[in-house]
């Protein structure tokens, strides 16, 4: 037998009509453990936090602080990132370039990290920005402001996912090329490459879903062992360049008017290997005592990643005795160029299939993340087709329509590259550009919540106390600083292969999620906020 009640929430001078319904036979779905907890393997506080957010545990907590903490540290992959995407900070800014905007970049991005941490602590859902949008923005821009960051994430995750599948398939590409130098590298046979990739992906995420933390936690080894190879085959066996030439010479090969403004655009390689710490939130639905591991999990991976990354650009760029060389190398990846300065061919195929292992199996993680934050929009009605999409499959416990769809959509973002390879490289920014703005946004909603009304804010119990106006106020500047230089094209003068789109795609998807929200989404989407309980 149904039961629905209804009753009135007021939250920040707002009301909202909210209707629960309970089930009689489903009763068994809601049986509790000795120790407070229920059958999904939730702590007592994460039943408490569901509860305050009016959600409905449907995915086991299969996460712990350890496995949480080396799934988002494998997929950030920082150190990896930087080595294989650091040309276009080569381009603009050299390799002293890399090495000062690493340092700012750090310092920047961990701040915005620390604000993202303590609002994933007040609110441990998968949804993420979009729900703290809504719940700390002001009243009467809240489901506009909190559905536009919903599809912001949405695109941004699912953009990143693309990139990541793509990255593998050319790194597939690349491996070819170091057995047979006459490989053609061919845009068609890349994209073809995605689908193994991605039916991999699936897989795992769908039948694999309960023992991926132990996946998680083995190639974590895998992680800081492949990092400690790297280092040693950069400071042992590659050449070497002074240190003034490493630390303090410039280069400005994208043509801009001053060297300052070649730094920044060239920042982004720092910024794409510093990016989605966010992960370990889009995951707290799956993770046991959410309130706590999630942000410990978000920082300590950070710092953990950031650090490594660091050592890794340090010995990586005293490495390069020729930039030009380095960036114009027939694999694309400058790493590459380094490695065989550093030993033989099979030592250098050695070392990139371990690269290519560890991105694959980030791409685990990240198709994860990127299916969980999709499921919760589609769960609050954001997205088309949202009752297909924001459905747990009850045999696996898992979101598999979404992560399927996440599947397919990289595969179809993909198929640009057989025909322009420049509008598929505009895709790959446009995750970064998305994802700055998301971050924007909802940390510029908790400061002013913070500065209005700071007696409505959750409990926090990882917080960031007196320090939590100047924490958010400085990331906010610093994430809307580095989101305008993202939005610049690579190089001057801008031609056909240059132009960056992703300023244009962007503008498009905020333009298409308010026309979207206006024509149907105001009649279906309230915002998450509706279903939160007063405090």
């Amino acid at each position: 037998m149904d039961h629905t009640t209804k009753s009135k929430t007021e939250l920040a001078g707002q009301t909202f009509e909210v209707s629960t319904q309970f089930n009689d036979s489903s009763t068994s779905e809601l049986e509790f453990d000795s120790n407070g907890g229920d059958i999904f393997g939730s702590h007592v506080l994460d039943k408490q936090d569901m509860s305050r957010m009016g959600k409905k545990q449907e995915m086991h907590r299969v996460f712990h602080q350890v496995s949480l903490l080396s799934f988002t540290a494998i997929l950030m992959a920082s150190w990896e990132w930087m080595l294989l995407a650091n040309t276009q900070g080569l381009v603009d800014g050299g390799r002293a370039g890399l090495f000062w905007s690493y340092i700012w970049v750090f310092v920047g991005f961990g701040l915005t990290v620390a604000s993202l941490a303590e609002m994933a602590s007040m609110a441990p859902t998968c949804a993420g920005q979009y729900h703290w949008v809504s719940e700390f923005s002001p009243p009467r821009y809240q489901a506009t402001l909190s559905y536009v960051t919903g599809w912001l994430s949405t695109l941004a995750w699912q953009c990143g996912n693309a990139s990541g599948g793509f990255l593998a398939a050319s790194m597939i590409q690349s491996l070819i090329g170091l057995r047979n130098p006459d490989y053609g590298f061919a845009g068609w046979q890349g994209t073809l490459l995605v689908l193994p990739v991605m039916a991999f992906w699936v897989v795992c995420n769908i039948w694999g879903s309960d023992i991926m933390p132990r996946i998680q936690n083995a190639f974590m080894v895998v992680h800081i062992g492949g990092f400690v190879a790297v280092v040693v085959v950069f400071c042992v066996l590659a050449p070497h360049v002074d240190a003034k030439t490493a630390l303090l010479t410039f280069t400005n090969g994208g043509g801009w008017s001053t060297t300052g403004l070649s730094l920044m655009i060239g920042q982004i390689s720092a910024v794409v290997a510093l990016t989605a710490a966010d992960a370990a939130a889009h995951m707290a639905e799956e993770v046991r005592d959410a309130g706590l591991s999630v942000p410990r999990a978000m920082m300590w991976t950070f710092l953990l990643n950031g650090l490594m990354g660091f050592v890794v650009l340090i010995a990586f760029i005293f490495c390069i005795p020729d930039v030009d060389a380095a960036i114009n190398d027939p694999s694309d990846f400058p790493v590459i160029y380094v490695f065989n300065l550093s030993m033989s061919n099979n030592g250098t195929l050695g070392m990139f299939i371990l690269f290519f292992i560890l991105i694959l199996i980030g791409g685990i993680s990240y198709q994860a993340s990127t299916a969980r934050q999709t499921f919760a929009f589609a769960r609050d009605q954001g997205l088309p087709f949202s009752s297909w999409i924001g459905k747990i499959n009850p045999k696996v416990n898992v979101p598999a329509n979404a992560i399927i769809l996440s599947a397919t959509i990289t595969f179809l973002l993909s198929l640009i590259n057989i025909g322009n390879s420049s509008a598929f490289n505009a895709i790959i920014s446009l995750s970064s550009v998305a994802l700055m703005g998301t971050y924007c946004v909802s940390i510029g909603c908790l400061l002013h919540r913070r500065l209005t009304a700071a007696h409505l804010l959750p409990k926090a119990r990882w917080n960031l106390g007196t320090w939590g106006v100047p924490v958010n106020m400085t990331a906010l500047i610093w994430a809307g600083f580095t989101w305008f230089w993202m939005f610049w094209p690579n190089a001057t003068p801008v031609t056909a292969e240059s132009i960056n789109w992703a300023p244009v795609m962007f503008a498009g998807a905020v333009v298409w999620a308010i026309g979207y929200y206006l024509v149907k989404g105001r009649k279906v989407y309230v915002g998450p906020v509706a279903s939160v309980k007063a405090i």
